[in-house]
């Protein structure tokens, strides 16, 4: 019965390859801005955007959200595979949207040592049902 239970535990072990299977990696597309993002409230919805830290240069909110409609949650870094120095990659910008309207979102890609002047602006429009 033992030399049974070993076998049958061998032949499980083999049948799933042995190997821990890794968390499926979220694809990121790039979020267009002349495109109207549509969510349900009470969902969370992302903004994606390309960036290169390392040259010192960051996005980030121009103006006030209405938070009426929206809420900022969070925003990662995500950097393009193979990670090298120097290489880009792309903020991920996390909102809530918490009631019905349309708002829009400004991001502001600032440069390194420049206070209140964004180099470049993108603006977003969301569409909360």
């Amino acid at each position: 019965m033992k030399k049974l239970l070993v076998t049958l535990f061998a032949f499980a072990l083999a049948a799933c390859g042995g190997k821990a299977t890794e968390p499926a990696v979220e694809p990121l597309n790039i979020s267009e801005p002349g495109k109207t993002i549509e969510v349900t409230a009470g969902n969370e919805f992302k903004i994606v955007i390309d960036s290169n830290p390392s040259t010192g240069y960051h996005w980030d909110l121009v103006g006030a959200l209405d938070e009426s409609i929206i809420q900022f949650v969070s925003r990662d870094y995500r950097a393009d595979e193979p990670v090298m120095p120097g290489s880009g990659g792309k903020d991920v910008w996390v909102f809530q949207a918490v009631a019905a309207g349309e708002t829009t979102i400004t991001l502001g890609n600032f440069p390194p040592g420049v206070d209140g002047t964004a180099e470049q602006e993108v603006t977003f429009t969301v569409l909360v049902k």
